[in-house]
């Protein structure tokens, strides 16, 4: 969990990734992606984008966010996303994980100030890299600085 190699895949910085965005496409699964500009899921999730990443936005209380459609839950996104990003409270991690795991999707990012011990160890039991206690906008800042 945490590893800097685990981190820089996730963001698509393999190698030695452009400065302003990822080497390859990415694609985040925002889960709790608010349509509401003064929340962290709202301005975090309009970095990445400014920074190349494709969102899909996970939250079935909105239609729409960022210029793109909303979905109720990871199984009805059109694609499966190379990150899932989550603003979620913790109590919600382990049902997440279990959606991941019954998706095969492989790679979780949980945001800063969120954690859940048990629900990682599972996910990392199932294949799942984590990310988790760490904010995406902040690494992706970090790992640009370090290009420079």
């Amino acid at each position: 969990m945490n590893e800097p190699q685990t981190i820089r895949n996730m963001l698509g910085m393999l190698g030695h990734p452009h400065p302003d965005g990822p080497t390859s496409p990415r694609t985040l699964a925002v889960i709790g992606l608010s349509d509401d500009p003064s929340k962290p899921s709202h301005s975090v999730s309009a970095y990445m984008q400014q920074h190349g990443y494709r969102l899909l936005p996970v939250n079935p209380a909105i239609s729409e966010v960022l210029g793109e459609r909303s979905y109720a839950s990871l199984s009805e996104l059109p694609i499966k996303p190379d990150v899932v990003n989550v603003f979620r409270l913790p109590k919600f991690i382990p049902a997440i994980v279990d959606e991941m795991i019954a998706l095969g999707l492989k790679n979780l990012w949980i945001q800063l100030g969120i954690v859940h011990l048990e629900a990682a160890t599972r996910a990392e039991q199932a294949g799942i890299h984590v990310v988790m206690d760490r904010c995406i906008l902040i690494e992706h800042r970090r790992y640009q600085a370090l290009l420079k």
